[in-house]
């Protein structure tokens, strides 16, 4: 099985914040490639809207892009997560690990959204290998949700043995708190996608998570 890297810097997907009039797809795959260049370690390739054999085209052209330099992670579907070659399925918070091991084996990573420390541990219990816990901060991507905070976010990484990245209003500012209060690694998206450089991007996210990381070893 595929281990997680540590700081892992994961990209969520997001096709809808393709610039309007052109190639959705050959924007986002850029997007990847540049950063995978920046320092990200885990793509999470997120699209909903697309039906499953979209998806698979739009995940060959992704792992291409990241070159075996980053884990691929697909959403919620399966037969696309195998089909692609990805090394793992990223299911939602009512999905549960023990539905679809047997399809996936040992050989691909579980990884689940929690939202609270019920959750979490369920995923856990359930057989998960890591958990993407949030919303951590306000976020674009879930404008005036529930936010977990630091608090809650310590909360779950001491309640469960898992890996636990930190998603929600990350960026190279907020990355540092999520590492101190016991994650993983985070995950963006806006903080990513949306920058006029997103290897740069990468590069001060990657920046503040190995700063953060050298700061808690030290302690």
């Amino acid at each position: 099985m595929p281990v997680l890297p540590r700081p892992a810097l994961m990209l969520v997907t997001d096709l809808a914040r393709a610039p309007a009039g052109g190639d959705a797809g050959a924007w986002l795959v850029a997007r990847v490639a540049a950063a995978a260049e920046g320092g990200v370690n885990v793509v999470q390739l997120r699209e909903k809207r697309l039906d499953t054999p979209a998806r698979i085209a739009l995940g060959m052209l992704v792992r291409e892009a990241i070159a075996g330099g980053a884990l691929l992670l697909v959403n919620d579907d399966v037969e696309a997560a195998r089909a692609i070659g990805a090394d793992g399925v990223h299911l939602p918070a009512r999905g549960s690990p023990r539905d679809i091991r047997p399809r996936l084996g040992r050989e691909m990573v579980i990884s689940c959204a929690v939202h609270s420390i019920e959750e979490a541990v369920r995923a856990a219990d359930a057989g998960a290998d890591l958990v993407v816990a949030g919303t951590v901060f306000p976020s674009a991507s879930h404008p005036g949700g529930a936010t977990l905070g630091i608090a809650g976010l310590r909360a779950i990484c001491d309640a469960v043995r898992l890996p636990v990245i930190a998603v929600g209003g990350m960026t190279a500012d907020t990355a540092g708190e999520a590492i101190a209060a016991g994650a993983a690694g985070v995950a963006a998206i806006g903080a990513l996608l949306d920058a006029p450089d997103g290897a740069e991007a990468a590069r001060r996210l990657r920046t503040a998570l190995e700063a953060a990381l050298r700061v808690g070893r030290c302690a």
